[in-house]
């Protein structure tokens, strides 16, 4: 069973920056997908950002293009999601999650994920 665990969130000033870690324990595949989401209190949980375990294709919803960006370790296991000018707006409760499709991660439909990290922007 894959376990992925997220790393890195804590209290940041608006304007700063985070970088988010999400090791795998394992993955079965040679070929998959990993993607950061978040959920605020109140809100739907909303997809983030996705990268294919190649590293050839990324994608970023709208709410995030050009201040975060998406990465992928494949000897480690690990993804990363650099955070930066980071705004209030942007505290909420950020996870991975992975799965062999991409398509999948994109839709929130993927097979594993990770139990979250706080990311809180406040002066």
């Amino acid at each position: 069973q894959v376990q992925l665990v997220e790393s890195g969130g804590g209290l940041v000033q608006p304007g700063g920056s985070l970088r988010l870690t999400c090791a795998a324990s394992e993955w079965p595949l040679r070929n998959y997908a990993m993607g950061w989401f978040r959920q605020a209190p109140g809100k739907e949980r909303e997809w983030l950002a996705a990268i294919l375990s190649t590293g050839g294709i990324t994608l970023y919803a709208d709410s995030v293009k050009g201040r975060f960006t998406i990465s992928i370790d494949n000897a480690k296991n690990t993804v990363y999601l650099q955070m930066n000018n980071l705004n209030p707006e942007d505290t909420a409760v950020y996870s991975c999650a992975g799965d062999r499709l991409f398509a999948a991660v994109v839709k929130a439909e993927a097979e594993y994920w990770g139990q979250g990290t706080q990311v809180t922007v406040s002066s």
